[in-house]
C-alpha cells in the first residue's frame, strides 16, 4: 500500500474526470450566483443614488451626479441643513 492511498488519495480510472467535470459545473453554478447577487447589489446601490438624487437640491441643467458626487453633495447639504438648525 502506498503513501497516498493510506491517505485517501487513490486514483481510479475516469472518476477522476467525472468528478473534475462535476467540479468544473459547480463552479460555474457559484460563479453565476454570485455574478447575479453582484448585479441585484449594484441596482439596488443604484436605486437608492437614484432616490437622494431626487431629493437634494440640483439645477435642472445639472447634469446627473456620479456616485461620489452624490455622496459628497448629500454630506454637505445635511451638514449645511444641521448647521442652519444650529443658528435657528
Amino acid at each position: 500500500e502506498t503513501a497516498a492511498r493510506r491517505k485517501g488519495k487513490t486514483r481510479r480510472g475516469r472518476g477522476k474526470a467525472r468528478n473534475e467535470g462535476l467540479l468544473s459545473k459547480q463552479k460555474r453554478s457559484r460563479r453565476m450566483k454570485a455574478n447575479d447577487r453582484e448585479r441585484n447589489r449594484m441596482h439596488h446601490l443604484n436605486s437608492a443614488l437614484d432616490a437622494l438624487r431626487s431629493v437634494l437640491p440640483t439645477f435642472p441643467d445639472d447634469a446627473k451626479l456620479t456616485k461620489i458626487e452624490t455622496l459628497r453633495f448629500a454630506h454637505n447639504y445635511i451638514w449645511a441643513l444641521t448647521q442652519s438648525l444650529r443658528l435657528a
